[in-house]
């Protein structure tokens, strides 16, 4: 990571000081790259010591997961390094495209994807598997701040320009419903309506849409009965422990056993395979138990201080007349804050089980990779609102020195 941290250093400082006679400035903002990194080495760290149990049983060899996970690292350092490449306005005028691709990737799923658990959400492409809707999240919120930037006045103005970004976020929820996947469905709705909101949508509008979607998720969970299962188990986990209610039970077991500072790494009793899914949905409850109520907050920091970022990312966008790269970065924390959540409350028993991931941390190679790339989006917009701002003080001194 540091060879990948300094090859990236030096390639923006190259292009910095090509652009512009400057010395000693940083073309880009380290504390976020330091805080996506310190996330990642936290990740690979507990998912190594979550996953050991199950894979020494499963492929007799207990690294197994975490060499798989290093590997996912790697390529989202080298996926994160590209799209850094990638200036904001290929973003902006490709976001059409971006929108085609993933309703491609959608229905590629629905037609070819891959069952599992009951499940069709994984796309298999030789050696390589891709999850659906890890790119799809990406690419509508790039269609979505495109949309804003192009019809600004009827979003703010009239009910037309307000309904038509929900119309594509039907299509894709419908989509996204039929594998199933109400989780990501959940994210993106949520990131739309505060983007929307953010955007300045009126009032009336706002709170229709978020009263519209509440009752739309009710009725989603009404209809089907392992939805039903889960509301069940979250709202009372001890009436079922050993069924429905087990694996919540097992959460908050790792969670009380974790107490302010844990157990110590590596000696979780709780990743022993009695709670499932424990390097990934569950990665929080075995960082709880293993480093207490301490390791989680340090995580949660951590995330918050790149949620902050990226919200003050977008809020200077906007100031300096970038609004695709202001909607884009606020679209980007909404995102990460509202995944987030969803991932440590769902292991805590404050909501449902959605199986989401927590961000640059669980197990996941699709939602490492999108979430790296995501973080080098935000790194470019810094990148390219700092040469904005190298720019104006350059034409502010010609011109001194021409009067």
């Amino acid at each position: 990571m540091s060879i990948a941290d300094n090859a990236m250093g030096q390639n923006l400082q190259r292009l910095f000081q090509l652009r512009h006679d400057v010395r000693g400035m940083r073309p880009y903002d380290l504390g976020l790259l330091l805080i996506a990194l310190s996330l990642m080495s936290v990740g690979l760290i507990i998912v190594t010591s979550a996953s050991m149990p199950a894979a020494a049983r499963l492929f007799d060899n207990p690294f197994h997961f975490a060499i798989r996970h290093g590997i996912y690292m790697v390529i989202a350092l080298v996926a994160a390094l590209v799209t850094l490449q990638i200036p904001m306005r290929w973003w902006r005028l490709s976001n059409a495209w971006l929108l085609l691709v993933a309703i491609a990737l959608l229905v590629a799923v629905l037609l070819v994807g891959r069952n599992v658990n009951g499940s069709t959400r994984w796309l298999a492409i030789g050696p390589i598997t891709i999850q659906a809707a890890e790119p799809a999240k990406l690419f509508f919120f790039c269609y979505l701040a495109g949309y804003l930037v192009r019809r600004y006045e009827e979003v703010t103005e009239n009910l037309k320009g307000f309904i038509k970004p929900l119309a594509v976020l039907f299509l894709l929820a419908f989509l996204l419903l039929m594998q199933p996947d109400l989780g990501t469905v959940v994210v993106m709705f949520a990131t739309t309506v505060g983007l929307l909101f953010l955007a300045g949508a009126k009032l009336w509008q706002f709170f229709g849409l978020l009263i519209s979607g509440l009752c739309a998720v009710v009725a989603l969970i009404m209809f089907e009965e392992y939805r039903i299962k889960r509301i069940t188990a979250f709202l009372d986990p001890w009436a079922d422990p050993f069924g429905s209610g087990y694996q919540l039970t097992q959460s908050l077991m790792a969670y009380g056993r974790g107490d302010i500072f844990g157990q110590g790494l590596g000696n979780s009793l709780q990743k022993l395979e009695y709670l499932p899914e424990a390097h990934t949905d569950f990665i929080a409850a075995i960082l709880a138990e293993e480093l207490g109520f301490a390791g989680v907050c340090a995580v949660l920091v951590l995330l918050m201080m790149l949620v902050l970022k990226a919200l003050r990312l977008g809020n200077l966008a906007l100031q300096q007349e970038r609004p695709f790269e202001g909607y884009l970065a606020h679209s980007i924390g909404i995102w990460f804050s509202f995944q987030t959540a969803v991932n440590v409350g769902a292991s805590a028993g404050i909501l449902p089980t959605k199986g989401l991931t927590l961000p640059l941390v669980s197990y996941g190679g699709n939602s490492l990779i999108l979430m790296a790339m995501a973080v080098a989006i935000l790194l470019r917009i810094d990148f390219e609102l700092r040469m904005d701002g190298v720019q104006a003080l350059s034409d502010k001194k010609r011109s001194k020195a021409n009067e």
